[in-house]
């Protein structure tokens, strides 16, 4: 069983993450990896280490952009969860490992961006007890039992970008929004989906995760209202039945 270790020194900063190497997916590794990135990271904003701090300036300049396009990038972070797989057994082309390290890339950005000047952690893990998924997030920028139209369009123009440049652009904008009203985003979910997003067939596969994450969400109960909250969004799920249709351009 190999083990990757966590790494850092004070004139270039390299994390490393910290998780031991099993027979995971690609997909599976992107996930785990960008959440081993994070968490100490995250850690040592939130404690103002000043290599935590330095190294989220450096990957928000790098938001919204392609990875090629940000070279002051290259090697801040160790991806070599992506490359260590097990002895003769299968190893992803090279197309794969691409669109793998451009999720990463993608989706550390972006929390780079959100945990700017943020007191709480940005990255939460989503649960069904708490979720934090992308759609979630959107819904819970909008007032209870209503629809925002602006953020709604942004994020059908997020869920119809037509390729990953455009998309991390178009998240870039919701990130920023999220940001303002301090609520939180499961980063290691979003690289996950990042990925699948970039394999065929799978933008539709993510469309609708992203929409259902959007629906199922239910703001906490207000003990007043009664049963008029979850009237209210059940009506909202027949309205945004479809988020990749109208409002795309």
């Amino acid at each position: 069983m190999t083990t990757v270790t966590t790494t850092a020194t004070a004139a270039t900063t390299t994390f490393t993450a910290a998780s031991t190497v099993t027979v995971l997916t690609t997909a599976q590794r992107v996930s785990t990896l960008t959440a081993d990135l994070i968490v100490p990271l995250q850690q040592g904003y939130l404690a103002d280490r000043s290599s935590a701090v330095s190294t989220l300036a450096r990957l928000r300049r790098g938001a919204g952009k392609e990875f090629s396009q940000v070279p002051d990038l290259w090697g801040l972070t160790d991806t070599g969860l992506l490359h260590d797989w097990p002895a003769g057994g299968w190893v992803p082309g090279e197309e794969e490992l691409i669109r793998a390290e451009d999720a990463v890339h993608v989706a550390l950005t972006l929390w780079a961006l959100h945990q700017q000047s943020r007191g709480t952690g940005m990255h939460r893990s989503d649960s069904r007890a708490s979720p934090h998924g992308l759609g979630s997030a959107v819904r819970r920028l909008m007032p209870p039992g209503d629809i925002d139209q602006p953020v709604r369009k942004r994020f059908v123009r997020a869920g119809t970008a037509p390729d990953l440049p455009a998309l991390a652009q178009r998240l870039r904008d919701i990130v920023v929004l999220l940001r303002g009203s301090d609520i939180p985003l499961d980063y290691a979910l979003l690289a996950e989906q990042l990925y699948r997003w970039q394999e065929p067939g799978g933008r539709d596969a993510v469309r609708r995760a992203w929409g259902r994450s959007f629906h199922s969400y239910r703001p906490p109960q207000d003990p007043k209202a009664g049963d008029k909250g979850a009237a209210a969004d059940s009506n909202d799920s027949t309205e945004l039945a479809d988020l990749t249709d109208k409002d795309a351009s």
